[in-house]
């Protein structure tokens, strides 16, 4: 098992052997009892296929399912609570779930239908589901997305769905921030597998994925989220609920002394057809023979900028891929096949935030700078 403070990334394009190889260095078999109920939690919030960047892909369930069975580990449960106006049970048949229940005999519970009981977390009353409290070993299934509201949804968000529906309405009366954080404090988490295959640039019901052929694993939903943050183009200070529910001492943000390894790199293919959003987006960039999570980190990054109100300004074009590895040019590269450029961001792939920050301090936006940004 990895500690609490350890990430495991792996990348590719066949999201159920992904799975497998990424937990078979994690062994969490070694803390689930035999007899444990094992409930796992993706994020169907609503009734769309995977494809679309909102919903958790269900090859990676089926892999974690294949793996836990294969471990002796067979009381598995399926649990989700699609958001208010959808119904958990179309969302379980769109997403492919109901397939899934059927082939590995494995139950689907629609939260939405569970009782619930309120529980005091410091200053706050929160409903939560009953069922959440039967299961012996949570593993939470988020994908990795934009959100309007609170900028991302992850690994602490994703518990939005243990609580019924009237008190998914009343978290929006309180700001969203610290009912996510709280809720936390009473629902533990023990293994997060981040679905970040091709989650939505901004939206939480999808519509403009973006391929970004990579699963994310650790123990901790905050030292997740602090890391998912940085993927996808923001400080951690732009998401409240994560420094929150640090406060309250649901995990950590210190990824400088996180355990973060990589166990490959992206030999992916890139499969999806850009949808206009990312064609928009790609009009500046110069790519030759990119990898997925490299180019998505980019892309990710032009719609922070966007965001801002600076992407207009970017003068050139931006560079990105194999081919550039090894040769001198000018101009700007993003990622470590494009050290060659006389300015670039480095790193493999690269993280949207790095891009971000060098973007908006370079000679691109606002003042010459010459220096190559050696940061991973």
């Amino acid at each position: 098992m990895i500690g609490d403070n350890g990430i495991r990334i792996i990348y590719g394009d066949n999201p159920r052997h992904m799975v497998k190889e990424l937990l078979e260095v994690i062994k969490p078999e070694e803390e689930i009892d035999k007899n444990a109920l094992i409930g796992i939690k993706p994020n169907l919030v609503v009734a769309k296929p995977s494809s679309l960047g909102a919903t958790t892909t269900p090859a990676i369930v089926e892999g974690l399912i294949e793996y836990l069975k294969s471990k002796g580990r067979d009381q598995i449960v399926i649990m989700e609570s699609s958001w208010v106006g959808d119904r958990t049970s179309e969302a379980f048949k769109a997403c492919g779930y109901e397939q899934l229940s059927k082939k590995y005999n494995v139950p689907l519970i629609d939260l939405q239908n569970d009782k619930h009981k309120v529980y005091e977390i410091g200053d706050l009353k929160l409903s939560i589901c009953d069922y959440v409290a039967k299961v012996d070993y949570l593993i939470n299934i988020p994908v990795l997305k934009g959100h309007c509201q609170t900028n991302i949804t992850c690994a602490l968000k994703n518990m939005k769905g243990c609580i019924p529906n009237s008190e998914k309405r009343r978290f929006h009366t309180m700001g969203l921030h610290k009912p996510i954080a709280y809720l936390n404090k009473a629902i533990k988490q023990n293994l997060i597998i981040v679905d970040g295959m091709n989650g939505d640039l901004n939206f939480e019901e999808g519509g403009n994925p973006v391929q970004m052929n990579r699963i994310i694993a650790g123990k901790d939903p905050v030292l997740i989220d602090a890391y998912a943050a940085h993927l996808i183009g923001f400080g951690i200070e732009e998401i409240p609920y994560i420094t929150m529910a640090e406060a309250i001492g649901v995990g950590s943000t210190d990824l400088d002394h996180a355990d973060i390894v990589e166990l490959n790199k992206d030999n992916g293919r890139r499969k999806m057809t850009p949808t206009r959003r990312v064609q928009q987006l790609s009009r500046y960039i110069i790519e030759d023979s990119a990898c997925s999570a490299c180019y998505g980190s980019l892309i990710y990054a032009l719609e922070r900028l966007d965001e801002k109100g600076l992407l207009n300004q970017l003068k050139d074009r931006l560079h990105i891929g194999q081919n550039y590895k090894n040769k001198q040019y000018q101009g700007i590269g993003i990622g470590t096949c494009t050290s060659g450029f006389d300015k670039c961001v480095k790193g493999c792939p690269p993280k949207a935030r790095d891009i971000v920050e060098y973007l908006e301090g370079g000679s691109q936006i606002k003042r010459h700078i010459s220096i190559c940004n050696t940061s991973k």
